[in-house]
């Protein structure tokens, strides 16, 4: 953590929450009706210590009746009663207003990550995020909700107990609220330090989250290595260091709590000492000296609600500066060019003199690369690992930005074209195949409108699932497990092929998508696939013999440059790095007996 992040103030931790005023003015009537409430509450608590008062002089003068006295406890029942009804209310209203704050920031939230770039994920984990979405989210409903409760309620009912004592004795008040000084140093002191600890707690509540979802989410992979006591000690090493950033956090209030009391105790032996002799000869009366007694009691609670409120503002401004990191990152540019409406696309993609590194990344994946992949037409991509073949995919539907002038789509730079354009007409089947929990239905529609019973039955049987569908409980209806955990890996590419070919959209990317796919189905499926798509334009990334023997013409990268273009023919006659991929996935298939 940053020295700038360690000297969190309590003026910037408040500040923290100014992206949240047109909140507070939507909610201004949840928010007037409770601090109106709240003010009620605090008025019937101020009357009742005066009650209190005119019971004990009653009863000090010898004047007290059974009438008199049950008439004061009614009164204190009444007003009680009054206490409850609307202490409900601003419970209702400030506490829902929260509730409001909270559920708007997370809808805020998922909208922002949906938008951000491919290069913030490389670093933030998922587990960071989700930090954000429960911790963070939590600490932020608290201090906008029980934080500006216990503030406005601690500043209203202190500055009024504090007016009665003096209209009781202004000297006693003086002497009382001698340790008042003491409380804000102190209370100045301990926040940036709590501040600081609340901020490495969530942090290390992310790295925790991380580090679990990781061990559910590759399980069997974990199982089939026999490595539970490794991933064990991992998520414990995770949880011990969660519990240490806590435990110095809980230190740090477990010295500020209890000076706490230390200071409004202090104020309530004044009282006895010094307001008892006042009581004793005469200068105010025993029901003074009681009520100023309760009022002081009154007191204590805003005393001890600054350091609460200390501390929920400390830990929701922390909380509200990494939301804020989030909801202010720059989203995806949707385009250079606004004014551009092309929305129709044929399918050309032409690439020139394009460079691409990672971030943080010294060498480049793509080395000035020129290609052509015509319209209409079916082209292989092949070249050995590392070549920069998915690298392409992601710039051509712009996961990456690729720099100006070098990608075009139907003559047209592809940075010039709308966001939605582009990935609307260009869609991606990838080997990592995603499969969400959800029906096997909701799979391959995937929120589309329009798409009938007949579609869905056609795209299945072209990548030959639809009698392994039929075969499940609920046919299309079952439901699938956590990514699709009930399905193989075969089943999985094929499913996820088949939502993209529900679209069949202009370009079609097939990005090593039937990797777990033997050889001779692959083959049926693909001569289905350039049926259905007969004059559009498909680019398979691949090393399957048959797509490239298939393909109208094939390009060959090795390292992030095309070396080789040509139809299969015309390549196995040059030779070079194609026809030695070519013979060695050949002889691959031929010892598989494929």
């Amino acid at each position: 953590m940053d020295q700038k992040q360690s000297s969190l103030s309590f003026g910037r931790a408040f500040k923290n929450f100014a992206p949240l005023g047109p909140l507070f003015r939507q909610n201004a009537f949840f928010l007037a009706m409770g601090f109106l409430s709240l003010l009620v509450v605090d008025g019937l608590q101020l009357v009742i210590p005066l009650v209190i008062k005119g019971a004990v002089d009653s009863l000090t003068l010898r004047e007290a009746t059974s009438n008199v006295l049950f008439a004061y406890a009614g009164w204190i029942i009444l007003l009680a009663s009054l206490m409850v009804l609307f202490r409900y209310i601003w419970r209702l209203f400030l506490l829902g207003h929260a509730r409001m704050v909270e559920k708007i920031l997370r809808e805020r939230l998922f909208s922002r990550v949906q938008t951000l770039p491919e290069s913030y994920f490389l670093k933030h984990s998922t587990g960071d995020l989700m930090a954000r979405f429960t911790n963070d989210l939590n600490a932020v409903r608290m201090a906008t909700g029980m934080g500006l409760a216990a503030a406005t309620d601690g500043l209203l009912l202190g500055a009024a107990a504090v007016a009665f004592m003096v209209s009781i004795n202004p000297a006693l008040t003086l002497y009382t609220l001698i340790p008042a000084p003491f409380v804000v140093v102190f209370t100045r002191i301990y926040t940036r330090r709590m501040s600081s600890g609340y901020q490495r707690v969530q942090k290390s509540f992310g790295d925790l989250t991380q580090q679990v979802r990781e061990a559910y989410s590759g399980i069997r992979v974990i199982k089939a290595y026999g490595q539970e006591e490794w991933t064990r000690d991992k998520v414990i090493a995770r949880s011990r260091h969660y519990a240490d950033e806590n435990i110095k956090l809980a230190k740090s209030l477990a010295v500020f709590f209890p000076m706490m009391m230390i200071f409004t105790n202090l104020g309530l032996a004044i009282v006895v000492g010094y307001g008892g002799g006042l009581a004793v000869f005469g200068d105010i009366s025993p029901g003074d000296f009681v009520a100023f007694t309760v009022y002081l009691n009154l007191l204590t609670w805003p005393m001890m609600a600054m350091g609460w409120v200390t501390n929920l503002i400390g830990r929701g401004g922390a909380a509200m500066e990494r939301i804020s990191s989030v909801l202010e990152s720059p989203a995806e540019t949707t385009s250079h060019t606004p004014e551009t409406k092309k929305t129709l696309i044929t399918g050309e993609i032409v690439v020139r003199g394009l460079s691409f590194a990672y971030p943080g990344q010294q060498s480049a994946a793509l080395e000035s690369l020129d290609l052509k992949v015509p319209a209409g037409l079916f082209t292989a991509l092949t070249g050995s690992v590392g070549a920069g073949k998915s690298t392409l995919v992601s710039i051509l539907v712009r996961l990456w930005e690729p720099p100006a002038g070098c990608v075009f789509l139907d003559g047209t730079d592809i940075l010039q074209l709308p966001l939605d354009v582009v990935r609307n007409n260009i869609l991606v089947a990838s080997q990592d195949a995603v499969v969400f929990s959800d029906t096997v239905k909701n799979n391959l529609v995937f929120g589309r409108k329009g798409v009938d019973e007949a579609k869905t039955e056609q795209v299945l049987s072209l990548v030959r699932l639809d009698e392994e569908i039929k075969s499940l409980k609920k046919g299309l209806d079952t439901l699938l497990g956590e990514r699709g955990i009930t399905l193989s890996g075969g089943q999985r590419q094929r499913l996820a092929l088949a939502r993209v070919l529900i679209s069949n959209p202009p370009v079609l990317i097939l990005d090593d998508c039937l990797s777990m796919v033997d050889a001779r189905t692959e083959r049926d499926i693909m001569e289905d696939i350039l049926k259905l798509r007969e004059n559009k334009t498909t680019l398979a990334i691949t090393h399957r013999t048959g797509a490239l023997r298939r393909a109208d013409l094939v390009l060959v990268l090795d390292k992030g440059t095309l070396v080789q273009a040509g139809t299969h023919q015309e390549l196995l006659q040059v030779g070079g790095i194609y026809a030695k991929i070519y013979s060695d996935r050949l002889l691959q298939e031929k010892l598989n007996g494929l």
